[in-house]
């Protein structure tokens, strides 16, 4: 079962039940349950008017979250038996919270980007009293949960590259972190500009995902990732070095086709000419 809960869920009390039975109420039934793992667990948590059960271990100090946030996520989700639903807890999930249960798109606001807790969720805020994709109706769901903060991770894996490496990188203002080998002597592009450029881009563990030829691509400069645009303009004709790009000045949380999401892109760069 993979990411079962990134669904629309109006959908789960109307027609995508697994049978046509009236809805049970089961919030007594949950409350009792969340009730008494908290007790025999030994965790202090805090109870919303929803019915929502939440514990904060770290609230987190970047962004704030709201109803409507993209957010990327580490988790485990499992019942109160410990039987584990569905776990992510390598590069997360990339999701917006109006496409998930409500009670992840209610409790992840009680966090910042880099906050971590649980959510103790009960069926009404999950997948209803029926039968759903095989969670049984009326279950009590519980997730450990770490809202990725891809600025901060981001930051430490090019510093650890670059330290490993032995790169003198210098970090702009917006994150990005360039090398520059050689300057140039010719001419220097604008965000406007159209460049020649060669290069090799790859990840922190070298794997390379895309490469040109020694004559390199033609491009403008304004139509390429952010991190292209303005690393791009540190070098004049001829210049060449590193650049050492945050997912958020690549291809964000959500990555593209051979990108995963929040990852660091590394790109040897030769400016071949400014067009």
């Amino acid at each position: 079962m993979k990411s079962l809960f990134i669904t629309l869920f109006v959908v789960l009390f109307i027609s995508c039940n697994d049978d046509d039975s009236a809805p049970k109420d089961f919030r007594a039934a949950n409350e009792q349950e969340i009730v008494d793992y908290i007790a025999n667990n030994g965790l202090d948590a805090t109870r919303s008017n929803t019915g929502l059960y939440y514990i904060i271990d770290e609230e987190g100090e970047g962004a704030e979250i709201t109803a409507s946030s993209d957010v990327s996520v580490r988790y485990k989700g499992y019942y109160t038996n410990g039987t584990i639903l569905d776990q992510n807890t390598d590069n997360g999930i990339s999701i917006n919270l109006q496409q998930v249960i409500p009670g992840w798109t209610e409790g992840l606001q009680y966090f910042r980007e880099g906050g971590s807790g649980m959510l103790l969720i009960p069926s009404h805020l999950a997948y209803g009293s029926n039968n759903y994709n095989g969670v049984p109706g009326g279950s009590v769901l519980i997730f450990d949960i770490e809202v990725i903060d891809w600025d901060v991770e981001n930051k430490e894996e090019i510093l650890d590259y670059a330290s490993s490496n032995n790169l003198n990188a210098t970090e702009s203002d917006t994150g990005l972190f360039y090398v520059i080998d050689e300057p140039g002597t010719g001419a220097q592009p604008l965000e406007s500009s159209n460049v020649t450029v060669a290069y090799k881009g790859y990840f922190t563990d070298d794997t390379v995902f895309d490469e040109s030829d020694a004559d390199g691509i033609s491009f403008n400069l304004n139509g390429v990732i952010p991190g292209w645009t303005e690393g791009i303009q540190y070098f004049k004709e001829g210049g060449s070095g590193i650049l050492l790009v945050p997912s958020s000045l690549a291809y964000g949380r959500f990555g593209s086709q051979s990108i995963p999401g929040g990852a660091v892109l590394i790109f040897d760069v030769n400016l071949k000419s400014v067009n």
